[in-house]
């Protein structure tokens, strides 16, 4: 797991989906605090990190970055811990476009193409 807190290049996130998952790195947006861990197998296993760390869960969003897609496809939401029936989401994906929104501000600022 890597903790990005100022920015990761585009091709560091293409050898790491490269010796993971093929075409996709998994990442957990915190975004309260504006960072994400990647680089693991479960999307859990990052947000428990980050919950250790001082984040907290309600603002933690799971996802899979695609770096060799176009920019306005690298983002994909798509994680079990999205699932929130409490805060409305019932799904794998993010339901709130503003929180897509600001997911996508957050990783835009952090992935340099």
């Amino acid at each position: 797991m890597k903790l990005i807190t100022e920015s990761i290049d585009i091709k560091e996130l293409e050898t790491m989906a490269d010796s993971f998952f093929g075409n996709f790195v998994k990442a957990v947006v915190d975004i309260q605090q504006e960072i994400m861990v990647i680089d693991a197998e479960l999307h859990a296993d990052q947000e428990k990190w980050l919950i250790e760390n001082g984040s907290e869960q309600k603002n933690l969003w799971g996802i899979n970055l695609h770096p060799t897609l176009p920019i306005d496809e690298l983002v994909e939401f798509d994680s079990m811990i999205n699932i929130r029936p409490w805060a409305n989401n019932r799904s794998r994906g993010v339901s709130d476009p503003l929180i897509q929104e600001k997911i996508k501000t957050i990783v835009n600022r952090l992935v340099k193409r």
